[in-house]
């Protein structure tokens, strides 16, 4: 009886010896995957001004990235109708989160780099590839019209087709020196273009057999980049 009670014991304590265990792995693990997807994030903000860093964002080291954020980075919130949100950092804006809101209520990261030439305002954009969400990070030079570098990102597109907007340096390069603006002021945003672009300011090649993603890319630079006008106005 008494044998009984002691093993009955022993096993209830082992129990919570091994939650308690779980518990602290858990807490310990979640704040590492925290800390792993901030930096994933922070290099695919820097990978929109690549060109204007002295390396490689791939090379860059974690507290490379870092030190990067901390001294050259300002980070800005914005409402729809481009008044600063206080209190947060662009880096706690959670797209795929605002994308589910209505728009009015949505808010949206600002990202302004400041380096030896000038500010760099980097904006972010999302919206629906073949598969599933498409996003990313759009540079612009501070004359809020000329596209200083972009980076772009997918949930699941298809490989060597839709894929090629991350896989493919090539893709994101085209951006760089497009204009969002028409000459007289007129918003124009870049278009995707199947078998070519033909405005060498406002087009860039689309890919092959990934029509879905390009116009998916064009539908999400249009909407998304209008949504940050009010803001571009308060700065210019």
């Amino acid at each position: 009886m008494h044998s009984t009670r002691y093993i009955i014991f022993f096993v209830l304590a082992l129990t919570g010896v091994v939650a308690l265990l779980l518990s602290l792995m858990s807490t310990g693990l979640k704040d590492i995957h925290d800390r792993n997807e901030a930096i994933y994030n922070k290099k695919a903000i820097l990978s929109a001004i690549e060109n204007s860093l002295e390396t490689e964002v791939k090379s860059l080291s974690d507290m490379e990235i870092m030190e990067i954020f901390e001294q050259n980075i300002e980070q800005v919130v914005v409402d729809m109708k481009g008044q600063v949100v206080s209190g947060v950092l662009a880096e706690e804006i959670d797209m795929a989160r605002e994308r589910k809101k209505p728009e009015s209520q949505r808010r949206l990261p600002v990202y302004i780099y400041n380096g030896n030439d000038g500010k760099i305002y980097i904006i972010s954009v999302r919206g629906s590839g073949l598969w599933d969400e498409i996003w990313g990070s759009i540079a612009l030079e501070d004359d809020l019209n000329t596209v200083a570098g972009a980076a772009f990102d997918h949930q699941g597109e298809t490989p060597g087709l839709g894929a090629e907007i991350k896989d493919n340096p090539s893709f994101a390069s085209q951006f760089i020196g497009k204009k969002l603006y028409e000459p007289d002021g007129d918003f124009a945003s870049i278009t995707v273009r199947k078998g070519g672009a033909r405005d060498p300011l406002h087009e860039v090649d689309g890919i092959s057999g990934a029509t879905v993603t390009a116009d998916g890319v064009t539908e999400m630079l249009e909407r998304g980049i209008k949504y940050y006008q009010p803001y571009f106005e308060t700065v210019k």
